[in-house]
């Protein structure tokens, strides 16, 4: 089952005997998992029928004693179990997983790791309860992730926002979600869009001065601007890593090259095969005709080259700041 499905299920008070949440994305598995711990037993029923494990601390057995126990004064008992990928003996729940009780919901937080689908725990857990596989999201899914997570809460967030949010933040979304708050708090009474400038203010990012920014510089081969930006991330290299610069201009540049051969170039599948918002096509139609595929296989020899200098290969004392300009010297010129 998906994040969406379980959390449906839950809010219809559909519960399974058994959750475990395992995958690299750490998000999902929290959010279920407070869920649970919130609204499945009112503050009263809590004080006997909720019960937090840590694998650190227990075993598989004392998982199933723990489980089960029968509710007292209340529907359901709750055993949430944290850092459960610290279970040394986890395949051992099968003994408890194959006959779980219906009155206890189990939550086994397995987190960055993900159990063996061949393995028979695995199997009964999926016919008894419910599996989730909480994966990381890839950064060209994650400014629609934005967009649904605001339009939920009732805002809607400009296609431009979304990316230069995700940008910043990358692919994290704990702490998308931490500075989503913060900005939610700030948006004045009535207002339902979520502008740059909220952006900017309000997560500490510059509208101006942005990868994205210079993406669009290199495609108008606007040379003041994009040393305007160079200069800009040389003096704040903390919050503009040169490797994430060269890593995002790569991804850029190796769109434009698919498009370039791309057989059906309508709106719709350009922004499939490329994978962003049919929004920013326009723009990549138009760093197409600026960037042909001879050149742009010489932009991608200039990356690699200056990818290497930036980890000490063939330079000696230029600096982040230094080979940028450089690199964006000859990708310009």
């Amino acid at each position: 089952m998906d994040f969406d499905q379980i959390l449906t299920d839950l809010k219809n008070k559909n519960y399974k005997p058994i959750y475990f949440l395992m995958g690299e994305e750490s998000y999902f598995i929290d959010e279920i998992t407070d869920y649970i711990a919130n609204h499945v037993l009112n503050e009263t029923e809590k004080v006997f029928n909720q019960v937090v494990l840590y694998g650190k601390d227990v075993d598989a057995i004392g998982v199933i004693e723990a489980s089960r126990r029968f509710p007292m004064m209340a529907n359901n008992l709750v055993v949430i179990v944290k850092e459960a990928q610290n279970i040394r003996n986890i395949e051992e729940l099968l003994h408890y997983s194959e006959k779980p009780l219906k009155s206890t919901i189990l939550v086994v937080n397995y987190k960055y790791k993900t159990l063996d689908k061949r393995k028979k725990l695995y199997n009964s857990v999926e016919k008894n309860g419910v599996v989730l596989n909480s994966e990381k999201l890839y950064e060209d899914k994650i400014p629609v992730w934005i967009s649904k997570f605001l339009t939920q809460r009732g805002f809607a967030i400009a296609p431009e926002s979304g990316l230069l949010i995700t940008e910043f933040l990358g692919n994290d979304l704990g702490k998308i979600v931490n500075e989503l708050n913060k900005l939610l708090i700030s948006v004045p009474q009535g207002v339902n869009r979520i502008t740059t400038d909220m952006v900017e203010k309000n997560i500490g990012i510059s509208k101006d001065y942005n990868n994205f920014e210079l993406q669009k510089a290199l495609v108008a081969r606007n040379v003041l601007k994009a040393n305007r930006i160079i200069d800009y991330f040389e003096k704040n290299p903390k919050d503009n890593p040169f490797i994430l610069t060269i890593s995002l201009l790569f991804s850029f540049f190796n769109k434009i090259f698919m498009l370039h051969f791309l057989k059906d170039k309508s709106k719709g599948s350009v922004a499939s095969a490329l994978k962003i918002n049919p929004y920013f096509v326009s723009e990549y139609e138009l760093a197409a005709k600026r960037y042909p595929p001879a050149k742009l296989v010489e932009i991608f020899s200039v990356l690699r080259e200056y990818d290497l200098k930036s980890k000490g290969v063939g330079n000696s004392s230029a600096t982040d700041g230094d080979l940028l300009k450089e690199m964006i010297f000859i990708i310009i010129h």
